[in-house]
């Protein structure tokens, strides 16, 4: 599995919702797979809701807030978005993962499961707490084999 990490730069962190938006664009254009963005901050979850409408002025990046884990099946069995918004992993999701979060993408998947990812974008932000959760994510993913690489941003 192939996983990127973006460290953000103060200029971007500052635009923390843009570059995910940005983000979630060129991952659109540059595959016909599906994305989740997994966020499990509630009140960033809902400002990224509004933030992806309004992304461009002369678009938006159609998505789908996943609020249940029924949610999740319904969607799978039948696609509504391109992208997916939640703070788990839907059971058969195969496609593009952005973690927001602190945790690696390997503690989202559970024995039932048959989720395969194909690709992580880890969001790396400039403070000491986001920073020393990249790197812990970094070498769980380094032991575990995965293609590593580093973007500053």
């Amino acid at each position: 599995m192939k996983i990127s990490f973006y460290v953000l730069s103060e200029s971007k962190a500052q635009d923390f919702l843009g570059f995910i938006c940005q983000l979630s664009q060129t991952a659109l254009n540059k595959s016909r797979q599906s994305l989740l963005i997994l966020i499990e901050d509630e009140t960033l979850l809902a400002t990224l809701d509004d933030a992806l409408w309004g992304h461009d002025a002369s678009s938006f990046i159609p998505h789908h807030l996943l609020t249940t884990n029924a949610d999740s099946v319904a969607f799978i069995s039948k696609p509504v978005a391109p992208v997916l918004l939640g703070a788990h992993l839907p059971a058969e999701f195969a496609g593009i993962i952005i973690n927001t979060t602190a945790r690696p993408i390997n503690d989202f998947i559970t024995a039932t499961s048959n989720a395969v990812p194909t690709r992580i974008l880890e969001i790396i932000k400039p403070d000491a707490s986001n920073v020393q959760d990249g790197r812990n994510k970094y070498k769980h993913y380094q032991q575990l084999g995965y293609e590593l690489t580093h973007f500053k941003v």
